[in-house]
């Protein structure tokens, strides 16, 4: 089995308004063979919480104005580290880097297809890794001023 065509266009739009709002390493897994309750998966990152909370609200505003589509639930508001939206076709995860680091859900659906996304969220890979070195740089600056 694979992923609808519902269930392609809800990832399609999802990735698209992640990516518009500078979400990090956005990615998603066709889970259809593996679980019955959802088609898909997507994953997202941010650096900060206010990011991931900014991401999740573009998310679910786009695909209700786009496609008519309510999550069915809606998790993990309250610290904004790792929200999941469930459309029941797609699963959303939008999760803090440390989270995404963490608990490294590309690990347990590696062997899941990759779906294909617009060219604007595949332009975001990597980017968490970047922010990463900026900010540790930018951390040693800071340290090493202070020494001074």
């Amino acid at each position: 089995m694979t992923a609808t065509d519902r269930s392609l266009e809800l990832i399609h739009s999802a990735a698209q308004a992640a990516a518009d709002k500078l979400a990090h390493d956005i990615i998603a897994y066709d889970v259809s063979d593996v679980l019955s309750i959802t088609d898909a998966f997507l994953l997202a990152s941010a650096p900060n919480d206010r990011q991931v909370k900014s991401i999740v609200d573009e998310i679910e505003e786009r695909l209700q104005q786009e496609l008519g589509a309510k999550p069915v639930r809606r998790e993990g508001d309250r610290e904004a580290r790792w929200v999941l939206l469930d459309y029941v076709d797609i699963v959303v995860h939008v999760q803090h880097s440390e989270e995404r680091v963490f608990y490294a859900l590309e690990r347990l659906w590696k062997d899941c297809p990759e779906l294909e996304l617009p060219a604007d969220a595949k332009a975001t890979r990597g980017k968490a890794a970047e922010h990463a070195k900026l900010r540790a740089a930018e951390e040693a600056a800071d340290l090493g001023g202070e020494w001074r």
